[in-house]
């Protein structure tokens, strides 16, 4: 009754339908992704079709299967989709529409000053404001001081990224502004799980009127008044200019989509990092010796008066660190990697298997699978903060079946819709940390669990179920 398993046209994969018309199996998808494709993949094996709110979504759940997705991006299209809901989502008008010839790609060009030496400059700055931002709370921290951990991790990410991207805000109470801004991003951000889900923005309360008032702080009459913006917002700015259908709240919008993208994930895997440290003693130890073996290896001292300074190889080669951030990303990470089918064709698969797709079929690739897999990573509910470190040095080589996978790890994506801002997400990310443990003595003070609250399955970074307590004082 609950299930009807179809086998379909020859070559279709197995569907399974739900009994709830249109809705299909959303509701159960969306109490737990993970579980639901777990029990198909037992009953149907590796590929099967499942019908979630209107969509006939394929899923292939066999790592060794993913390569042949990705390498057909001219067959399976991303951006057509992801365009169309960031649209809805943050209220622009979409571009793949006539009215905006090549937008779409030059604003795809602009990518390239978050990679190579322009990545560089970009993570400097963002390392001298979190060190502002730390120095500030260093001043208020004479004895310990206890706040809410993901309270802090947002408050620190949210400002030293809104000031790297766009300027500080010059008014005497410029810390002020971007905490208002701050607190509607957050309550926007509740609601981004049901505009993704396309429920309309007039059912989600308070959500149309705090969406409004976030892009209103990006129209250019705001955004001329704050100062040293990055390289990467300007030359978005420069080409929206060039299109003169594009009004002025749209630019706005787009703007305001581009912070969403800097900080919707960044900041919850940034808590997630700092806890899962902070509960394992031994992770807490090991990375901060890293931390203060490269500064003494520079001949950098630490403290609120000193400025830090790190290279991205400095960066790159603090390898428990990458590898307890990494652990911690495979652990809360929950993307669904989508592509649509833009004709009738068949997708071949490893060992002459294939699947008949039907235009504007759904495939969609589920790397929490491959996360959560204890052949590929032993113990995987474990915290393992060296799980990413062999001998030293950063592992890269994992194994299913005796088989070396080619992705292992996949907490930005994959192919055409991977993350263009991933590496300085990272660098972020490490240098919050590093300044963290090297200014502060940090502990936590409940000694509660933390869990993965659900809501975003599919979507990102999973937030936690609650905040918790943790104190932190200046090193002696």
């Amino acid at each position: 009754f609950f299930f009807s398993v179809f086998n379909r046209k020859t070559g279709e994969p197995p569907l399974i339908n739900g009994w709830i018309p249109y809705l299909g199996k959303a509701l159960i998808f969306r109490k737990d992704a993970y579980k639901f494709l777990l029990d198909q993949q037992k009953k149907l094996g590796d590929i099967f079709t499942v019908h979630i709110a209107g969509r006939y979504i394929t899923f292939i759940m066999d790592p060794f299967q993913y390569v042949y997705v990705i390498r057909n991006s001219k067959q399976l299209e991303f951006h057509e989709f992801a365009d169309k809901m960031a649209s809805k989502t943050f209220d622009y008008p979409a571009l793949s529409k006539g009215k905006f010839p090549d937008l779409k790609e030059n604003l795809h060009r602009i990518y390239q000053y978050l990679q190579g030496k322009p990545l560089d400059i970009i993570s400097d700055h963002m390392m001298k404001n979190l060190q502002d931002i730390f120095e500030w709370k260093c001043s208020q921290a004479t004895d310990w001081e206890t706040e809410k951990m993901y309270k802090f991790c947002c408050s620190v990410m949210f400002e030293a990224s809104f000031v790297t991207l766009y300027g500080r805000v010059p008014a005497a109470d410029g810390h002020k502004v971007i905490s208002e801004i701050r607190d509607k991003f957050i309550k926007f951000d509740a609601s981004f799980p049901y505009l993704a889900a396309n429920i309309p923005i007039e059912l989600l309360g308070a959500t149309k009127k705090v969406r409004k008032e976030l892009i209103h702080h990006f129209l250019l009459q705001n955004m001329t008044k704050w100062l040293g913006g990055s390289k990467v917002v300007q030359a978005r700015q420069d080409i929206f200019e060039k299109y003169e259908l594009l009004g002025d709240y749209d630019k706005a919008a787009h703007h305001f989509a581009f912070l969403w993208a800097s900080v919707g994930n960044t900041i919850p895997a940034t808590f997630w990092a700092m806890y899962y440290i902070l509960r394992h003693p031994e992770a807490l130890a090991a990375v901060r010796d890293e931390i203060d073996h490269l500064l003494q290896s520079t001949g950098q001292k630490r403290g609120p008066t000193y400025n830090i300074h790190l290279t991205r190889e400095q960066l790159d080669n603090l390898v428990y660190l990458e590898s307890a951030l990494n652990e911690s990303l495979r652990m809360c990470s929950s993307s669904m990697n989508i592509r649509i089918s833009q004709e009738d064709f068949v997708l071949k698969l490893e060992g002459n298997q294939e699947v008949s797709l039907r235009k504007g079929d759904w495939i969609a690739l589920y790397p929490q699978i491959l996360h959560m897999d204890p052949e590929v990573y032993e113990d995987p509910k474990e915290y393992k903060f060296d799980r990413y470190t062999e001998n030293g040095k950063k592992k890269t080589t994992f194994y299913k079946a005796g088989r070396k996978l080619k992705y292992f790890l996949m907490p930005f994506g994959s192919g055409i819709s991977m993350c263009p801002g991933r590496f300085l997400a990272m660098n972020e990310m490490k240098m919050f940390l590093f300044l963290l443990l090297a200014h502060f003595d940090v502990e936590l003070v409940e000694n509660k669990a933390v869990r993965l609250d659900n809501s975003r399955m599919g979507l990102g970074i999973l937030l936690p179920d609650v905040d918790i307590a943790f104190r932190y004082k200046l090193r002696s």
